[in-house]
């Protein structure tokens, strides 16, 4: 048998909070949610269905939370699911698991991987939702300083009929970033002596301006572009990963995960916010390495699911509140807000 883990609870489908005297988690069913909201898991549950009736699917479904339960119990008595769970062939259990049941899960910053990396900071493909764009300019003759040109067609990660390439991938997900890049310099060597291409092998740390010293060497060699442009990519990925600003952000965020884990047993939840305080900084005070109104708000959920139960009180008060004052007034201040501020706000 199989096992599919689904996380629904994305975006748009938050488990609603209930108010006094509403119906409690365990007693919610589809018609005590909002209109949007049904059809949202109406539709989330008629795409299963056909991704189940597709893989010939006879599943048992269990949730880990109330709007999973809710997305279950759909799935259950859906009838073209009935009329397929009678035919099906192939058995699978499928676990619902509501996203807001590990919001320290979805905000964090994991360890030291380099696939997660170039997935959270180039841009998205479009029309895409887990592939990105990875600009080819470097790989041509045109001479531009703008990062966003759209005259040659990006390039991406998925690359399934090149298998150098795809082993690189493999290394990009399972390996640590500094044996990932080395890596990606190993296929890069390799596949420029198959060419004849004239590659000097360094050895010592890996830097991104080595990879893109090496992906010139391709440059003008239409024959050695065609056979390797699903690893070239992948590198070029890595290289505009490596140098993209957001990663040295990145492993600030990941720092400061790792310091308030160390200090949450020891301090109470006013002082961490107040150390949160100063950082808050509107925009003509921030530098490129200062946080973001949006950083803040990741790194208060991220806070506020790792500390565990909270003692209420008057010093709480005060800690939040003076956190409050500082992240609005750096939200009003923002000149040109993100679709994400607007969107909260």
């Amino acid at each position: 048998s199989a096992e599919l883990c689904l996380l629904p609870a994305m975006a748009a489908l938050l488990p609603p909070l209930t108010g006094p005297g509403g119906p409690g988690p365990a007693e919610v069913g589809l018609s005590a949610l909002p209109a949007e909201l049904r059809a949202a898991v109406r539709a989330l549950v008629g795409d299963l269905d056909s991704l189940f009736t597709a893989l010939g699917l006879r599943e048992e479904s269990f949730a880990v939370g109330a709007l999973s339960r809710v997305v279950a119990a759909e799935l259950a008595s859906y009838a073209p699911a009935k009329n397929r769970r009678r035919t099906a062939t192939n058995k699978a259990s499928v676990i619902f698991v509501d996203r807001t049941l590990d919001l320290a899960g979805a905000v964090g910053h994991h360890g030291d991987n380099l696939a997660e990396k170039i997935l959270s900071v180039l841009p998205k493909l479009p029309g895409h939702k887990t592939d990105v764009m990875v600009n080819m300019v470097e790989l041509t003759a045109l001479q531009t300083t703008d990062e966003t040109c759209s005259i040659i067609a990006p390039g991406c990660l998925a690359q399934p009929n090149d298998p150098a390439a795809k082993a690189l991938w493999e290394s990009f997900m399972n390996l640590k970033q500094k044996e990932a890049v080395m890596e990606a310099r190993r296929h890069l060597v390799e596949a420029a002596s198959r060419e004849n291409l004239p590659i000097k092998m360094s050895m010592g740390e890996v830097t991104p301006e080595q990879l893109s010293s090496y992906i010139q060497l391709f440059k003008n060699n239409l024959k050695a572009l065609e056979n390797h442009c699903g690893l070239l990519q992948l590198v070029l990925a890595t290289v505009q990963t490596l140098k993209h600003p957001q990663t040295s952000k990145w492993d600030n965020f990941l720092a400061f995960e790792r310091l308030l884990l160390q200090t949450i047993g020891e301090s109470e939840m006013p002082s961490v916010l107040n150390q949160l305080l100063p950082m808050i900084k509107s925009y003509n005070k921030r530098t490129k390495d200062d946080y973001a109104c949006e950083d803040f708000l990741v790194l208060l959920i991220y806070i506020y699911s790792v500390v565990g139960e909270i003692k209420c009180g008057k010093e709480l008060d005060t800690a939040e509140e003076e956190v409050k004052k500082a992240l609005v007034k750096a939200i009003c201040d923002e000149p040109e807000p993100s679709p994400l501020l607007q969107k909260i706000t």
